[in-house]
């Protein structure tokens, strides 16, 4: 007889894996105990010495499908004589560390018995177990007990606590445990009245099928739904929801109902039904029957399966694609407080069919799509957050504020770095209230206490500004600048666990330099502590500086004049058709005495110009719009690309104006826009493989890292990613964070540790 105490940290709360302990140490005749603590899982077990050995050695192994062991220490022990094996109550101990599951899409078994009319949580919009359900979004506080999430409220019948309490039932400690006598209830709600209806989930598809606009409490918030095949209903809903052009999310009920919209492949299947649930961006099909006010000037859609049961009971009695775009106003954070809700989207919605179990933390859809046979995420929230990143060593508790756009904050502890669900932009009061409360949150889940605080450079961004205000507050912290594009390149090193300089190319919009310019086209050498600026494209004036971004034509204004001069406008164009005459001479005396037109290097801004000389898009009505609609048009089967020049000194310069010249020439000629918008993005691949090769032979480095918004562009990514690693390169992109800047706050925390170490 031996006895072992086993401490297990990671995702082992709120996955099943108590249960999971007990079912296999009565399996293999072994006594003791398990219990939950707020560090993780603690285990005591006696019994033979083989069948020790076997229990040690599968509670890695054999664990729950959503649990994830991270560290396990075993102790040898004397044997103490216990009679049988327990689960004894969770225990608090004063330093609380405790990693939290995601929320979970619906399980297999569950789903068999919402459809099963045998069973008596038959059509039941809230059934889970150990293996799925709510987590993240219902969590107060640890150890992850019923008592500290919003199901406390909710009582057990005794047909749930039998479950609950049955060590052989798949409920066994299910934290969310319900059922139709005891658990949460479906209501449905015009004008903030009640409707007084038999069942509210049978009355939404009716009004569904009618062609009403219903907002839906999911997991992490509310959905606005209507159908998807629609054309009119889904213009109304843009309009009503102020958004004229950004794609919609749809959601279908199984893969066989994706397949009439779309080309499936093996990691798509895999990705659309893993435990995550993320929206997919997908290839539509020719004869695609959804609504083309869904996807306005887009070959792809963005495809969910539904992840909680509500949604399952939804879309199989709806029969087909229902739009499932998040609940709120352009620009304003996802509703997910009924009361909020009721009142932000009561102008967009005609009926809200709610719920009463409260959400403690709002937490959007993410966005994923499959690149080279991996899924890359655009948008990391629900079923991912809030999941570590694991770091190749121990840092500093910090906290990294991230950018303005798509925002992110990230803390760290030991060596993780926990990664927010999606803020957002940090454009308003709204979403900085999201930002601060998701901070603090955080905090308290994960008993962090930051000393250092990590921000971008630019200081208009809200998330610099918070951070500044808590430094003014809290003297004993310090702080520590992180300029924009270094952040980007060390998030893709930090996830793909490189450590070495790199050379990094960090393509986007709009990051502020270290020089006060805008940067964009950058080529650095990078590592944890600090970069070089080795290259980039030639800077010209942003005439306007924001309204450039939002005014496309504005670039193409630039890049002509500084390829013709005053002549540009004597071009036979269609873009100088298009040209307000009267505006020209206002931005030309703007640009030549250096009014309001700082200088930018952005690959962001050189799409927009091209599009905009292209006649596709002149002003935006979302972020990154003119790139994304250039990408669609865009001819792949292209082999030649236009002229460009480097100047050979270092910094290297990229002059793309032979390139500007070359396109002119294209239009004039008739040349159709899609061979030139694919001749372009070969032309900015071609550069970027140039300059990466010539850094490796001034630097001696072999690691390419892409990091920036502008490699979401797949047409751009899939050339870069062949043609690199050709030339014998290795490269690295982003899968477990953003590449664009919903992944710069990790960056931020991970260079301001290896500062502060560095000055330690």
């Amino acid at each position: 007889m031996k006895g072992a105490k086993i401490k297990i940290e990671g995702i082992v709360q709120g996955v099943g894996f108590r249960p999971f302990v007990y079912r296999l140490a009565s399996g293999l005749g072994l006594k003791g105990w398990v219990l939950n603590s707020t560090r993780g899982v603690i285990i005591e077990v006696e019994g033979e010495s083989h069948n020790l050995e076997v229990f040690i050695r599968r509670l890695k192994d054999k664990s729950p499908p959503m649990a994830r062991v991270e560290k396990m220490l075993v102790e040898d022990c004397a044997p103490e004589g216990y009679q049988e094996f327990i689960i004894k109550r969770s225990s608090e101990d004063e330093e609380k560390f405790l990693l939290v599951s995601p929320d979970i899409s619906t399980c297999n078994e569950c789903r068999e018995e919402l459809f099963h009319p045998d069973n008596f949580r038959f059509a039941y919009p809230f059934i889970n177990c150990t293996n799925c359900g709510p987590r993240f979004t219902i969590i107060k506080d640890v150890p992850y007990d019923r008592p500290h999430t919003t199901m406390a409220t909710f009582k057990m019948c005794p047909i749930c606590q039998a479950e609950y309490e049955d060590p052989g039932n798949r409920r066994f400690h299910a934290q969310p445990n319900a059922c139709s006598g005891c658990g949460p209830q479906l209501q449905l709600r015009q004008d903030g009245s009640l409707c007084q209806v038999t069942n509210p989930l049978d009355r939404t598809v009716e009004l569904l099928k009618n062609g009403k606009i219903v907002a839906i409490k999911g997991l992490g918030g509310y959905h606005l739904a209507c159908d998807g095949e629609d054309n009119q209903v889904v213009i109304r809903l843009r309009s009503r929801k102020i958004r004229e052009d950004k794609p919609f999310a749809v959601m279908c009920y199984d893969l066989s109902s994706v397949d009439r919209y779309c080309y499936l492949n093996q990691g798509e299947k895999e990705l659309l039904e893993s435990p995550e649930r993320p929206i997919l961006l997908m290839r539509k099909k020719t004869d695609c029957p959804i609504a083309s006010a869904v996807a306005p000037n887009n070959r792809y859609l963005g495809i969910m399966l539904p992840c909680t049961p509500l949604h399952y009971l939804l879309l199989r009695q709806f029969g087909h694609a229902l739009v499932m775009t998040s609940g709120n106003q352009s620009d304003e954070p996802i509703a997910y407080e009924d009361e909020d809700a009721l009142r932000r989207l009561s102008s967009i919605a005609d009926y809200f069919l709610t719920h009463n179990r409260r959400i403690m933390r709002r937490c959007d859809d993410s966005v994923a799509r499959v690149f080279a046979g991996r899924s890359i995420i655009i948008r990391r929230s629900r079923g991912y957050a809030p999941r570590p990143i694991r770091l190749p060593g121990a840092v500093n508790e910090i906290l990294a504020c991230g950018g303005e756009l798509k925002n992110t904050f990230c803390l760290t502890k030991n060596n993780y770095a926990f990664l927010s669900h999606y803020i957002g932009d940090l454009i308003n009061l709204e979403s900085l209230a999201s930002f601060e409360e998701g901070i603090q949150h955080f905090q308290k889940l994960f008993n962090i206490h930051p000393k250092i605080v990590a921000y971008d450079l630019h200081p208009d961004y809200l998330s610099t500004k918070y951070a500044s205000q808590l430094l003014a507050t809290n003297h004993g912290l310090s702080s520590v600048g992180i300029q924009h594009h270094h952040a980007h390149i060390v998030s893709c090193m930090a996830e793909n666990g490189l450590r070495e300089r790199v050379i990094g190319v960090a393509f986007d919009g709009t990051g502020y330099g270290s020089d006060g310019t805008i940067w964009g086209g950058e080529f650095l050498i990078a590592d944890y502590a600090d970069f070089k600026r080795v290259g980039h494209l030639q800077p010209l004036p942003l005439p306007g500086a924001d309204a450039a971004i939002r005014e496309p034509w504005r670039m193409a204004v630039s890049y002509l004049y500084s390829v013709y001069g005053d002549n540009f406008t004597d071009l036979d164009l269609d873009f100088n058709r298009r040209l307000n005459k009267r505006k020209w001479p206002i931005l030309k005396q703007a640009m030549d005495k250096k009014v309001n037109s700082s200088l930018t290097s952005s690959i962001g801004r050189l799409f927009d110009a091209v599009a905009s000389l292209l006649g596709i898009r002149d002003t935006i009505n979302y972020e990154g719009q003119p790139a994304i609609e250039l990408e669609q048009i865009a001819e792949d089967r292209i082999d030649k690309w236009y002229p460009y020049k480097i100047i050979e000194e270092e910094p290297f310069l990229i002059d793309p104006r032979g390139m500007i010249e070359a396109i002119v020439e294209d239009l004039k000629h008739g040349t159709s826009r899609s061979v030139i918008a694919g001749r372009f993005q070969r032309t900015v691949a071609e550069f970027t493989i140039n300059m990466c090769r010539k850094i490796r032979t001034t630097h001696g480095l072999n690691k390419v890292v892409l990091s920036g918004g502008v490699f979401q562009n797949i047409f751009l990514l899939r050339i870069l990613w062949e043609k690199l690693r050709q030339e014998g390169l290795e490269v690295f992109i982003h899968h477990q964070v953003p590449t664009n800047d919903g992944g710069i706050s990790l960056g931020q925390a991970v260079i301001a540790n290896e500062r502060v170490k560095k000055c330690a």
